[in-house]
């Protein structure tokens, strides 16, 4: 036997080894949000964050559109603060003259896209990248302010969109329209093409595709996606997106983005039912106070520990369905307007900052008893922007302010010089260990 050759051969052996060893190690460091044991973990370390929704990143990021100096002066002072998780809009459909709406849009008609707007998006989760940050993307929207639902109907012929902002219409009428989505088929492929293309696509400023991406946290279906009387379309609606994801990418979380269990059963949502299904990996809940007519800033402070105990119910209600299905869960849209509920940016914030107050401190102390809530995202950063026209709608031209185009502006964003707020959120953050 030719001994050197046997120890040059044993030597191959364990370089080999040595390698396939050190590219395991690299591939386990990732970086890509996991969900294990009903927890979320980086790389086999727990995650918790504090976020912001940030729905206008793709607009500000576009060179033709937007303000890319703003938009990372901005990504700088929410990193700054701790807050570090970015509920980002990756869809936008409408027409050149839809109504309380983002405008330009990403898709203009069905699988036309705006290419400006595409490289807003890649340049936004670039710079996020840079940042350590991470992004919650939103593929449609129940609701107007980004076409979602409703813009398709129209574009499938079903007529036009009954805005409950419009006297002759309500928010039921609205409700009652944008539910036809679940059941056209032109809508649902349409909305089906949109995901397939965003999930499989590479980033035009550094290459990634999306799939590959890790500053992605997950693929949310909707915003606040509503089954109304379609019980059996919207499940299969969820199982079958959230399935179409994962067979295309296995490497990100993916979620309904749905408010849980809303006061009103007729809008169709049960969160132990919508988020049971093994394709959908965390559950969402949304807390809106002052829509939901819990509580207004300046009704006192009998009304405000009301509402608070309507708000601990409605959060250990989530708590409990989270437990029973293992999943960890995330606060991702909560807010309260200007004291005396201006809508003027030079309002005090003295209430918003007692209630941000009382929902961090509840945070973190779930997250110091290894409870069920692992993220929360306010509603919303609005930065430097400001709105033009304080306690109106959004028009086309208007820069873009927390508030989303259907909305009043003005009415629950937090601005750049909101430091009492942005300092209370990094002081309850510096709590969690």
């Amino acid at each position: 036997m030719n001994v050197s050759r046997v120890f040059l051969t044993l030597s191959l052996i364990i370089i080999m080894a040595l390698n396939v060893s050190c590219s395991s190690d690299s591939s386990a460091d990732s970086g890509f949000v996991e969900v294990k044991e009903g927890r979320f973990q980086i790389d086999g370390k727990p995650y918790v964050f504090a976020g912001a929704n940030y729905w206008q990143g793709m607009h500000l990021g576009s060179e033709k559109y937007g303000d890319r100096e703003q938009l990372k002066r901005e990504l700088d002072q929410l990193k700054a603060y701790g807050i570090t998780n970015l509920r980002i809009m990756a869809s936008c459909e409408a027409d050149v003259d839809s109504k309380y709406c983002m405008q330009p849009a990403l898709q203009t008609a069905p699988g036309v896209y705006d290419n400006n707007l595409w490289e807003g998006l890649d340049y936004l989760l670039n710079e996020m990248a840079k940042r350590d940050m991470k992004a919650i993307m939103v593929l449609s929207n129940f609701w107007s302010w980004s076409g979602g639902f409703s813009q398709y109907l129209k574009w499938a012929g079903e007529g036009e969109i009954p805005y409950p902002q419009e006297p002759e219409h309500g928010w039921w009428d609205y409700g009652q329209y944008t539910k036809g989505f679940l059941k056209n088929k032109m809508t649902l492929e349409w909305y089906r093409n949109h995901v397939m293309t965003t999930v499989q696509r590479q980033n035009s400023i550094n290459g990634l595709m999306y799939a590959d991406d890790p500053t992605i946290m997950s693929w949310q279906l909707a915003n606040e996606p509503r089954g109304m009387d379609n019980k059996d379309e919207f499940a299969q609606w969820i199982k079958s997106t959230a399935e179409l994801i994962k067979s295309m990418d296995a490497k990100h979380l993916v979620s309904l983005g749905s408010e849980g269990d809303t006061p009103n059963e007729s809008e169709g949502l049960k969160a132990s039912v919508d988020n049971a299904y093994e394709s959908i990996d965390y559950i969402t809940m949304h807390i809106w106070v002052q829509n939901w007519n819990w509580y207004t800033p300046g009704d006192g402070e009998e009304a405000y520990n009301k509402m608070i105990h309507t708000f601990n119910t409605y959060w250990n209600t989530h708590v409990a369905t989270a437990k029973a299905l293992n999943k960890p869960l995330v606060l991702e849209e909560y807010g309260l307007a200007r004291d005396a509920f201006s809508y003027d940016s030079d309002a005090s914030i003295n209430e918003r900052n007692l209630y941000y107050q009382y929902v961090y401190n509840r945070f973190v102390t779930n997250v110091k008893t290894k409870g069920a809530v692992q993220g929360v995202n306010f509603w919303s950063y609005s930065g430097e922007s400001r709105p033009p026209r304080p306690g109106e709608y959004w028009n086309t031209g208007d820069v873009f302010v927390g508030d989303p185009p259907h909305e009043l502006q003005g009415w629950y964003g937090v601005y750049d010089d909101d430091i009492s707020t942005l300092e209370l959120i990094k002081e309850e953050m510096s709590r969690v260990k």
